[in-house]
Protein backbone atom coordinates (compact mmCIF):
# COMPACT_ATOMS: atom_id res chain seq x y z
CA UNK A 1 0.00 0.00 0.00
CA UNK A 2 1.27 3.54 -1.13
CA UNK A 3 2.01 5.69 1.44
CA UNK A 4 2.56 9.53 1.11
CA UNK A 5 3.43 12.89 3.11
CA UNK A 6 2.31 16.52 2.39
CA UNK A 7 4.98 19.59 2.56
CA UNK A 8 3.57 22.98 3.55
CA UNK A 9 5.68 25.85 3.30
CA UNK A 10 4.00 28.59 5.04
CA UNK A 11 4.70 32.29 3.61
CA UNK A 12 3.40 35.43 4.52
CA UNK A 13 1.24 35.66 0.94
CA UNK A 14 0.20 32.53 0.44
CA UNK A 15 1.12 28.54 2.11
CA UNK A 16 2.79 26.02 -0.49
CA UNK A 17 1.45 22.70 -0.44
CA UNK A 18 2.82 19.38 -2.07
CA UNK A 19 1.59 15.57 -2.12
CA UNK A 20 4.74 13.64 -2.22
CA UNK A 21 5.20 9.77 -2.44
CA UNK A 22 6.99 7.58 0.35
CA UNK A 23 10.28 7.66 -2.14
CA UNK A 24 10.23 11.32 -2.15
CA UNK A 25 8.59 11.81 -5.54
CA UNK A 26 6.32 15.39 -5.54
CA UNK A 27 2.75 14.19 -7.29
CA UNK A 28 0.93 17.46 -6.76
CA UNK A 29 1.54 20.95 -5.62
CA UNK A 30 -0.57 24.02 -5.10
CA UNK A 31 -0.96 27.10 -2.80
CA UNK A 32 -3.73 28.64 -1.13
CA UNK A 33 -3.96 32.07 0.78
CA UNK A 34 -2.37 32.84 3.97
CA UNK A 35 -5.08 34.64 5.82
CA UNK A 36 -3.27 36.81 8.88
CA UNK A 37 -6.25 38.55 10.19
CA UNK A 38 -7.40 37.96 13.63
CA UNK A 39 -3.38 37.11 14.57
CA UNK A 40 -3.45 34.17 11.64
CA UNK A 41 -5.94 32.14 13.41
CA UNK A 42 -7.24 30.76 10.47
CA UNK A 43 -3.87 29.55 8.92
CA UNK A 44 -3.44 26.19 10.11
CA UNK A 45 -7.40 25.37 9.75
CA UNK A 46 -6.95 26.40 6.20
CA UNK A 47 -4.14 24.31 5.81
CA UNK A 48 -6.20 21.52 6.99
CA UNK A 49 -9.17 21.84 4.84
CA UNK A 50 -7.35 22.02 1.66
CA UNK A 51 -5.01 18.89 3.11
CA UNK A 52 -8.27 16.89 3.91
CA UNK A 53 -9.52 18.19 0.41
CA UNK A 54 -6.87 17.13 -1.36
CA UNK A 55 -6.88 13.44 0.27
CA UNK A 56 -10.74 12.98 -0.76
CA UNK A 57 -9.81 14.19 -4.43
CA UNK A 58 -6.43 11.31 -4.61
CA UNK A 59 -9.02 8.81 -2.55
CA UNK A 60 -6.24 8.87 0.38
CA UNK A 61 -7.00 7.93 4.23
CA UNK A 62 -5.55 9.42 6.76
CA UNK A 63 -4.13 5.46 7.58
CA UNK A 64 -1.86 6.50 3.83
CA UNK A 65 -0.85 9.65 5.72
CA UNK A 66 2.74 9.22 6.92
CA UNK A 67 2.44 12.95 8.37
CA UNK A 68 2.54 16.59 7.35
CA UNK A 69 5.75 18.25 7.36
CA UNK A 70 5.32 22.43 7.77
CA UNK A 71 8.03 24.83 7.69
CA UNK A 72 7.18 28.53 9.26
CA UNK A 73 8.82 31.63 8.94
CA UNK A 74 10.43 32.50 12.37
CA UNK A 75 12.59 30.68 15.12
CA UNK A 76 11.08 26.66 15.68
CA UNK A 77 12.84 24.50 18.01
CA UNK A 78 12.99 21.22 18.13
CA UNK A 79 9.95 20.17 19.36
CA UNK A 80 8.15 22.76 16.57
CA UNK A 81 7.17 25.38 19.28
CA UNK A 82 7.38 29.01 17.20
CA UNK A 83 10.05 30.47 20.26
CA UNK A 84 9.34 33.86 19.28
CA UNK A 85 6.04 33.54 17.57
CA UNK A 86 6.02 35.04 13.42
CA UNK A 87 5.34 38.76 13.41
CA UNK A 88 4.53 38.61 9.18
CA UNK A 89 1.60 35.94 10.41
CA UNK A 90 0.12 37.53 13.50
CA UNK A 91 1.37 34.35 15.19
CA UNK A 92 2.52 34.52 19.04
CA UNK A 93 4.76 31.25 20.96
CA UNK A 94 2.80 28.06 20.25
CA UNK A 95 3.42 24.27 19.41
CA UNK A 96 2.68 23.92 15.54
CA UNK A 97 2.34 19.88 15.85
CA UNK A 98 -0.10 19.97 18.79
CA UNK A 99 -2.47 22.64 17.15
CA UNK A 100 -2.10 21.02 13.98
CA UNK A 101 -3.02 17.59 15.24
CA UNK A 102 -6.64 19.51 16.54
CA UNK A 103 -6.85 19.81 12.95
CA UNK A 104 -5.99 16.36 10.97
CA UNK A 105 -5.15 14.10 13.55
CA UNK A 106 -1.66 12.40 11.84
CA UNK A 107 1.63 13.19 12.34
CA UNK A 108 3.10 17.08 12.45
CA UNK A 109 6.69 18.00 12.38
CA UNK A 110 7.92 21.71 11.99
CA UNK A 111 10.61 23.77 11.62
CA UNK A 112 12.04 27.04 10.15
CA UNK A 113 11.33 27.68 6.95
CA UNK A 114 14.79 28.53 5.82
CA UNK A 115 16.05 25.41 7.54
CA UNK A 116 13.17 23.45 6.04
CA UNK A 117 14.52 24.71 2.75
CA UNK A 118 17.63 23.91 3.44
CA UNK A 119 16.68 20.15 4.04
CA UNK A 120 14.90 20.24 0.90
CA UNK A 121 18.26 20.81 -0.90
CA UNK A 122 20.39 18.09 0.77
CA UNK A 123 17.35 15.32 0.17
CA UNK A 124 16.30 16.08 -3.58
CA UNK A 125 18.14 19.03 -4.74
CA UNK A 126 21.89 20.76 -5.37
CA UNK A 127 22.95 19.24 -2.11
CA UNK A 128 22.05 15.77 -2.77
CA UNK A 129 24.52 13.37 -1.94
CA UNK A 130 25.88 15.05 1.18
CA UNK A 131 25.45 14.64 5.00
CA UNK A 132 26.55 17.65 5.92
CA UNK A 133 25.84 21.03 4.10
CA UNK A 134 25.53 24.73 4.33
CA UNK A 135 22.17 26.33 2.16
CA UNK A 136 22.52 30.10 1.99
CA UNK A 137 19.51 32.33 0.60
CA UNK A 138 20.70 35.22 -0.77
CA UNK A 139 16.90 36.96 -1.08
CA UNK A 140 16.00 40.65 0.38
CA UNK A 141 17.57 38.94 3.29
CA UNK A 142 20.04 36.56 3.95
CA UNK A 143 18.93 33.36 4.94
CA UNK A 144 20.65 30.09 5.67
CA UNK A 145 20.62 26.41 6.67
CA UNK A 146 22.47 24.06 8.40
CA UNK A 147 22.41 20.57 8.20
CA UNK A 148 25.09 18.17 9.95
CA UNK A 149 25.26 14.72 9.53
CA UNK A 150 21.91 14.80 7.62
CA UNK A 151 19.86 16.67 10.33
CA UNK A 152 18.90 20.49 10.46
CA UNK A 153 20.80 22.32 13.31
CA UNK A 154 18.11 23.91 15.18
CA UNK A 155 19.93 25.63 18.33
CA UNK A 156 18.42 26.40 21.30
CA UNK A 157 16.23 28.72 20.42
CA UNK A 158 15.52 28.03 17.02
CA UNK A 159 18.00 30.33 15.70
CA UNK A 160 20.76 27.91 14.37
CA UNK A 161 21.48 29.01 10.77
CA UNK A 162 20.77 32.74 11.18
CA UNK A 163 23.87 33.59 9.05
CA UNK A 164 22.47 37.01 7.70
CA UNK A 165 22.90 38.50 10.93
CA UNK A 166 26.98 37.65 11.23
CA UNK A 167 28.62 40.78 12.23
CA UNK A 168 30.76 41.62 8.92
CA UNK A 169 31.09 45.20 9.65
CA UNK A 170 32.65 47.30 12.24
CA UNK A 171 32.47 50.64 10.10
CA UNK A 172 28.32 50.22 9.07
CA UNK A 173 26.34 53.43 10.02
CA UNK A 174 22.96 52.53 8.51
CA UNK A 175 20.75 49.68 10.75
CA UNK A 176 20.10 46.40 9.54
CA UNK A 177 16.15 44.89 10.15
CA UNK A 178 17.57 43.02 12.85
CA UNK A 179 18.38 46.89 14.35
CA UNK A 180 21.78 45.85 14.83
CA UNK A 181 24.63 47.13 12.25
CA UNK A 182 27.12 45.63 10.03
CA UNK A 183 25.12 42.47 9.14
CA UNK A 184 26.21 40.14 6.46
CA UNK A 185 22.74 40.48 4.61
CA UNK A 186 23.34 44.31 4.47
CA UNK A 187 26.13 43.68 1.63
CA UNK A 188 24.84 39.76 0.63
CA UNK A 189 21.27 40.06 0.01
CA UNK A 190 19.56 41.62 -3.13
CA UNK A 191 18.97 45.00 -1.06
CA UNK A 192 22.29 44.66 -0.45
CA UNK A 193 24.30 44.87 -3.86
CA UNK A 194 22.28 47.69 -4.25
CA UNK A 195 23.23 49.72 -1.77
CA UNK A 196 26.91 48.46 -2.77
CA UNK A 197 26.14 49.78 -5.75
CA UNK A 198 24.36 53.10 -5.35
CA UNK A 199 27.15 53.93 -3.09
CA UNK A 200 29.67 52.81 -5.39
CA UNK A 201 28.11 55.00 -8.10
CA UNK A 202 28.03 57.96 -5.64
CA UNK A 203 31.84 57.77 -5.12
CA UNK A 204 32.81 59.25 -8.41
CA UNK A 205 31.51 59.80 -11.88
CA UNK A 206 33.09 56.42 -13.49
CA UNK A 207 31.17 55.06 -16.21
CA UNK A 208 28.61 52.39 -15.50
CA UNK A 209 25.35 50.94 -17.86
CA UNK A 210 24.02 51.12 -14.39
CA UNK A 211 23.94 54.66 -14.46
CA UNK A 212 21.31 54.52 -17.03
CA UNK A 213 18.42 52.99 -15.70
CA UNK A 214 17.22 50.50 -12.64
CA UNK A 215 19.21 49.29 -10.20
CA UNK A 216 19.04 46.06 -8.59
CA UNK A 217 21.17 42.53 -7.84
CA UNK A 218 19.87 41.45 -11.42
CA UNK A 219 21.24 44.71 -13.38
CA UNK A 220 24.23 44.47 -11.40
CA UNK A 221 24.89 41.36 -12.35
CA UNK A 222 23.97 41.32 -15.74
CA UNK A 223 26.69 44.45 -15.89
CA UNK A 224 28.75 41.97 -14.77
CA UNK A 225 28.67 39.61 -17.77
CA UNK A 226 28.96 42.76 -20.16
CA UNK A 227 32.25 43.58 -17.91
CA UNK A 228 31.24 46.65 -16.86
CA UNK A 229 34.54 47.86 -14.70
CA UNK A 230 32.64 49.64 -12.20
CA UNK A 231 29.91 46.66 -12.02
CA UNK A 232 33.16 44.23 -11.42
CA UNK A 233 33.87 46.24 -8.66
CA UNK A 234 30.20 45.71 -7.13
CA UNK A 235 30.56 42.24 -7.20
CA UNK A 236 34.17 42.46 -5.39
CA UNK A 237 33.02 43.31 -2.77
CA UNK A 238 29.91 41.61 -2.80
CA UNK A 239 32.24 38.55 -2.74
CA UNK A 240 34.40 39.63 -0.35
CA UNK A 241 31.24 39.96 2.22
CA UNK A 242 30.72 36.45 1.40
CA UNK A 243 33.03 34.82 1.09
CA UNK A 244 34.62 35.77 4.60
CA UNK A 245 31.21 35.12 5.75
CA UNK A 246 31.05 31.25 4.99
CA UNK A 247 34.81 30.94 6.30
CA UNK A 248 33.41 31.79 9.47
CA UNK A 249 30.27 29.41 8.98
CA UNK A 250 33.20 26.75 7.83
CA UNK A 251 35.34 26.99 10.86
CA UNK A 252 32.32 26.30 12.96
CA UNK A 253 30.25 23.50 11.46
CA UNK A 254 32.72 22.09 8.56
CA UNK A 255 30.09 21.88 5.66
CA UNK A 256 30.93 19.28 2.07
CA UNK A 257 29.51 22.07 0.61
CA UNK A 258 27.54 25.11 0.25
CA UNK A 259 24.11 25.39 -1.71
CA UNK A 260 23.71 28.88 -3.08
CA UNK A 261 19.76 29.94 -3.86
CA UNK A 262 17.30 32.60 -3.63
CA UNK A 263 17.00 35.14 -6.13
CA UNK A 264 20.16 35.99 -6.19
CA UNK A 265 21.41 33.04 -7.44
CA UNK A 266 19.67 33.22 -10.57
CA UNK A 267 23.04 35.46 -12.59
CA UNK A 268 23.82 31.46 -12.22
CA UNK A 269 27.61 30.41 -12.38
CA UNK A 270 28.94 33.92 -12.32
CA UNK A 271 28.21 34.65 -8.68
CA UNK A 272 30.40 31.66 -7.36
CA UNK A 273 33.35 32.90 -9.52
CA UNK A 274 33.25 36.42 -6.87
CA UNK A 275 32.64 34.04 -4.09
CA UNK A 276 34.50 30.77 -4.00
CA UNK A 277 38.16 32.22 -4.09
CA UNK A 278 37.58 34.86 -1.24
CA UNK A 279 36.36 31.45 0.53
CA UNK A 280 39.27 29.52 -0.05
CA UNK A 281 41.71 32.64 0.34
CA UNK A 282 40.62 32.69 4.60
CA UNK A 283 38.86 29.02 5.22
CA UNK A 284 41.06 27.38 7.81
CA UNK A 285 42.81 24.81 5.91
CA UNK A 286 40.70 21.70 6.83
CA UNK A 287 37.73 22.93 5.35
CA UNK A 288 38.82 25.24 2.11
CA UNK A 289 37.93 22.40 0.04
CA UNK A 290 34.17 22.75 0.69
CA UNK A 291 32.04 22.25 -2.87
CA UNK A 292 29.71 24.96 -4.19
CA UNK A 293 26.83 24.28 -5.89
CA UNK A 294 23.42 26.70 -6.30
CA UNK A 295 20.45 25.17 -5.67
CA UNK A 296 18.41 23.16 -8.01
CA UNK A 297 14.22 23.29 -6.20
CA UNK A 298 13.67 26.86 -6.41
CA UNK A 299 10.62 27.99 -4.69
CA UNK A 300 9.60 24.66 -4.22
CA UNK A 301 12.53 23.38 -1.65
CA UNK A 302 10.30 24.00 1.05
CA UNK A 303 7.88 21.58 0.35
CA UNK A 304 10.49 19.28 -0.48
CA UNK A 305 12.28 20.06 2.77
CA UNK A 306 8.84 19.21 5.03
CA UNK A 307 8.10 16.13 3.47
CA UNK A 308 11.43 15.02 4.04
CA UNK A 309 10.99 16.03 7.49
CA UNK A 310 9.00 12.79 7.67
CA UNK A 311 9.85 10.54 5.04
CA UNK A 312 13.49 11.11 6.00
CA UNK A 313 13.73 8.70 8.99
CA UNK A 314 16.85 9.96 10.01
CA UNK A 315 15.37 14.03 9.95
Amino acid sequence: MSKYAFGVDIGGTTVKLGLFEEAGTLLDKWEIPTRTEHCGEQILPDVAESIRAKMAERSITAQDVEGIGIGAPGAVDEHGTMVNGAVNLGWKPFNIPDTMKGYLDVPVKAANDANVAAFGEMWQGGGKGYANMVAVTLGTGVGGGIIVEGKILTGATGAGGEIGHMHVEDQETESCGCKNKGCLEQYASATGIVRLAKRRLAKDDAPSVLRDGEVSAKTVFDAVKANDALAIEVAEQFGDYLGKGLALVAAVVNPEIFVIGGGVSKAGEVLLTYVEPVFRKYAFVACRDAKFALATLGNDAGIYGAAGLILRKDA
